[in-house]
């Protein structure tokens, strides 16, 4: 057996982590070969008149069921390892009250005992834990209380699949095999995580607030009693928090003796735990090659930046430790239930254990219904003020929890989301928003789609109907009175990006056939239809896009022969992202990226340091470190909270841009300026903002159509710009900083650059200056949004409280569109989602779930197409205001106001308001007459 060799064609990156040498290379098998090289690094097939693409990268292989995922790949599919594949699984509690006294095997015999039983005190013995992120006891010792339901207590590996097939299923659904003593009761832990927005502002939104998150600081807990937190005594004049819970008290004291002309309603939703259903459930293929002592690992991750960072210092504790880690990241879908989930960890220890095999450890559907990260459960007390007279909102008084489970993963940045994003379209002079994140023996929550967003904002859509109706205001009306308007603060007292076009949403809804013919439409159903009740419901939210930290790389190059390669840091996880930021070098290069890599993670030609945490870091300290002329606050984000469109194509576009502008276009002009006179651009004013590329090549002011491929031959002759590599960050704002390009200083909206001129290797720039959004920047949480109202129709059975989705139309604001079918997807793809939300999906969040092994889709109503109103459905996308507009990220926004549109719509059908989800048939018999 060969040793592993990085040829330059394999060989990606080799980087040093906590001692262990890392490498991330493409996966090397014919199958993923014939992916990789002919599918995904395919130029789309380009439109050059009408500047469109005709099918996304990987459509084809795709529809022709050719798209290899992780989970398709065996040890015979990486010709370097040892061509015998090994298996395993873990073993899981089903109670977490009590001790675990360990397993009892007894049920397999001695034929089908495992090859090899690795339990806590293996992993204890070798030195193997979680990095710090996932928290205690990766495997749970005897004599502990499981922290959660569905914890792993062993994992068990053989060397053949059939003994593994059969001792798997002669242990499954059987309780005996985990092993429990003395009762103890759920542990109590502290909350992962715990926020509180106040906000009181002066006489318009425009005029100073008394108080804001942004002005002054967020509130946190002073401490915690029995678990639940203790907020600091209000002052008035007191310390920023004291202060800050002085104008809290002043907000609730006045919802409880409120002016006369007010009406305050107070409301308790809750949502559910749900599953992130991703297609492609969690798995992992590992072999450690005892003789070089490398660890190789194919591992699908919407963050492979994170498994690379995080994986060697858990390995480098080992005994003896690990002298090199070669992982294949993949292409995968998630959702989120992919970014900074644990089971790569655990492939990596099975690998360990493997005894010289290769070890596939992949979840069947119960097994991922069990350990697959879920979307957080909300429980949200609501109190809104409305001046009857104006019906004008007045004020906001929010408290959610968000039910983080056994692991904190992501639950503090969800609740902090939640409540930031409680608001949804309108504006509240005051408020004050809360948010609580638990720990709990449920299965752990993460960044599922919709972040806490769906869960808050949907609520406050209930909650605006309801108000409506209290106020006689038509619904629609009500919303356009309070909705947030260009240059108004939110909640955080941050004013949002751009143009806030709610309003646009809103009239155009209001305007629709199904809104103003609604009344209309009923009669003429429920005369058709005796046994059915007709509803029709709208539901209008805008979502924040972004972490707030959010950094990428990319790399554009062009070749002397006009050819086209993209480089990013971003990774494919079904959005399309692939297609579209290849489609992105058109703006400037006049055609998509030829070829294009992502998930990359060597960008040695442009070295960036980080350190401390974007966060939580002092402007002293950010101030300090930024001397470093190679220092960013952030290195590389995972893709995820929407951030393609909009924060990975900004490294796209500054890179191809910069090409453009010190190459391609200094070569057009060598070449439209040759000649007596000063050619044929002399006659001409020829300017730089007048480059058009059309069918045929480049074009300025009348100039001669100029091919890319002789412009970039022009462009390596004279040794030109022809490739750069850029980092970016952003915190709600873009970093910017000085260059010296041709010898002059230029301010660009990145933070580092390495440049290539003609055919020469990739030089850094040192920047001269850097100029990051300040660090109280984070206390804005949010500026950037995007928005999406929903009209829906529904038909409810007076027999069986039964849901029938008959129409709905969506209208959507998100900047100008990359690749119009991929928004169209990500639309529809959404509404499913919302729906099941809304309707049918549904998980007991204890004993009764499935931290107990026994759910799968039997018993887990997905969407179907007939639940979607498939061939019915609409949408609209206003246009962007100009050609200049930047996209905006989508991909979680539009799965939210479909969640409110139906619940209202029930309301409408039954004349009940539900407020807990979701709404299911035996929830609407109770109330049916």
């Amino acid at each position: 057996m060969s040793n592993f060799n990085p040829s330059r064609r394999l060989f990606i990156k080799r980087a040093v982590v906590a001692g262990v040498a890392v490498y991330l290379a493409p996966l090397y098998s014919r199958a993923y070969a014939a992916l990789f090289e002919q599918k995904i690094l395919q130029s789309p097939e380009w439109d050059a008149k009408n500047k469109r693409v005709r099918f996304r990268i990987d459509g084809r292989s795709k529809v022709m069921g050719q798209k290899v995922f992780a989970r398709d790949i065996r040890a015979v599919d990486m010709p370097h390892w040892p061509q015998k594949q090994a298996h395993a699984f873990i073993l899981r509690t089903t109670k977490a009250d009590r001790l675990f006294s360990g397993i009892d095997l007894s049920l397999l015999g001695d034929d089908l005992k495992p090859d090899r039983l690795v339990t806590a005190e293996d992993l204890a013995r070798d030195g193997l834990a979680f990095p710090a992120f996932y928290g205690e006891d990766m495997l749970l010792p005897t004599g502990k209380t499981p922290a959660y339901l569905g914890q792993a207590v062993a994992i068990l590996i053989y060397h053949d699949f059939a003994r593994f097939r059969f001792a798997k299923d002669k242990l499954k659904f059987k309780d005996e095999v985990i092993q429990y003593g003395a009762e103890t009761g759920p542990l109590e832990r502290d909350p992962w995580g715990t926020f509180r927005f106040v906000r009181v502002g002066g006489a318009t939104s425009q005029d100073d607030d008394k108080f804001s998150s942004l002005k002054d600081m967020p509130i946190f807990p002073a401490s915690m009693r029995k678990h639940l937190p203790v907020w600091p005594e209000g002052r008035e004049g007191g310390k920023l928090d004291e202060e800050g819970m002085y104008y809290a008290g002043m907000i609730a004291d006045e919802l409880k003796s409120p002016p006369e002309d007010w009406l305050v309603m107070s409301r308790r939703y809750t949502t559910q735990s749900i599953d992130t259903a991703a297609l492609e459930p969690d798995n992992a293929n590992g072999w450690f090659d005892e003789s070089t002592q490398t660890l190789h690992l194919v591992a699908p991750t919407q963050s492979p930046q994170e498994v690379a960072e995080n994986m060697p210092p858990m390995l480098a504790k080992r005994t003896q430790p690990v002298k090199q880690l070669i992982l294949h990241p993949c292409y995968t879908v998630g959702y989120g239930s992919k970014d900074h989930y644990n089971f790569p960890y655990y492939g990596a220890v099975a690998a360990m254990y493997g005894d010289g095999h290769p070890v596939r450890l992949a979840n069947d559907r119960y097994e991922q219904f069990q350990s697959s990260l879920k979307r957080h459960a909300f429980d949200m007390n609501y109190t809104i003020a409305v001046n009857k007279k104006t019906g004008i909102m007045q004020s906001f008084l929010g408290d959610m929890t968000a039910n983080g489970g056994g692991r904190s993963n992501f639950t503090p940045s969800v609740a902090m989301v939640g409540a930031t994003a409680a608001q949804s379209i309108y504006y509240f002079p005051k408020s004050d928003l809360s948010a609580v994140g638990v720990a709990s023996r449920a299965i752990d929550a993460g960044s599922a789609r919709g972040y806490g967003t769906l869960q808050s904002m949907a609520a406050t859509e209930m909650m605006v109907d309801e108000l409506a109706a209290e106020l006689n205001i038509d619904p629609i009306e009500f919303r356009m009175r309070n909705a947030l308007k260009s240059g108004m603060k939110n909640t955080q007292g941050a004013i949002p990006a751009g143009a806030i076009r709610v309003d646009e949403v809103l009239a155009k809804a209001a305007k629709h056939d199904m809104w103003l013919k609604r009344a209309e439409r009923k009669a003429e159903f429920e005369m058709k239809n005796p046994g059915k009740r007709f509803g029709v419901g709208f539901g209008c939210v805008q979502k924040d896009f972004g972490t707030g930290a959010e950094t990428s790389f990319a790399r554009v190059e062009v070749s002397a022969e006009g050819r086209i390669s993209l480089h990013h840091s971003g990774a494919e996880m079904g959005t399309g992202m692939s297609t579209s930021q290849a489609v992105l070098c058109a703006q400037w290069l006049g055609k998509p990226a030829d070829e294009s890599h992502f998930s990359v993670t060597d960008w040695t030609s442009l070295p960036v340091v980080t350190s401390g945490d974007p966060y939580i870091m002092s402007q002293e300290e950010q101030d300090k470190l930024a001397a470093n002329p190679s220092w960013s606050p952030s290195y590389c984000s995972p893709s995820s909270a929407s951030n393609s469109a909009y924060y990975f194509s900004h490294s796209t576009r500054e890179a191809a841009r910069l090409v453009f502008e010190h190459g391609l276009w200094p070569a057009a002009m060598s070449i439209w300026t040759t000649g007596i006179g000063g050619g044929q651009a002399a006659p001409l004013v020829v300017r730089i903002e007048d480059a058009r590329w059309v069918e045929g090549g480049l074009t300025a002011a009348g100039m001669e159509i100029l091919s890319l491929e002789l412009l970039a031959k022009k462009a390596h002759e004279m040794g030109l710009m022809t490739g750069a590599v850029v980092h970016v960050f952003n915190r709600w704002q873009w970093a910017e900083a000085d260059f010296m390009l041709n010898q002059q200083s230029k301010r660009l909206p990145i933070d580092a650059l390495a440049v290539r001129n003609g055919s020469s290797e990739f030089t850094p720039l040192a920047r001269t200056n850097v100029y990051y959004p300040p660090t109280q920047r984070n206390n804005a949480s949010v500026t950037y949004y995007s928005a999406v109202g929903t009209l829906a129709e529904v038909a409810v059975s007076l027999a069986t409280g039964e849901v029938e989705l008959l129409n709905h139309h969506s209208i959507m604001e998100c900047g100008n569109l990359i690749v119009p079918e991929l928004v169209s997807g990500q639309l529809q793809g959404g509404l499913a989602m919302g729906i099941g939300h809304a309707l049918h999906e549904y998980l007991p969040l204890y004993e009764d779930g499935p931290g107990n092994g026994t759910w799968n889709f039997n018993r887990y109503h997905m969407p179907r197409a007939s639940d979607v109103a498939v061939w019915k459905q609409t949408g609209d996308v206003l246009p962007a205001l100009s050609e200049t507009d930047p996209p905006k990220g989508m991909a979680e926004v539009v799965m939210i106001p479909v969640v409110a549109a139906l619940v209202n719509a029930i309301a409408d059908a039954t004349g009940h308001r539900f407020r807990d989800l979701p709404v299911r048939a035996e929830n609407i018999r109770e109330v049916l007459p």
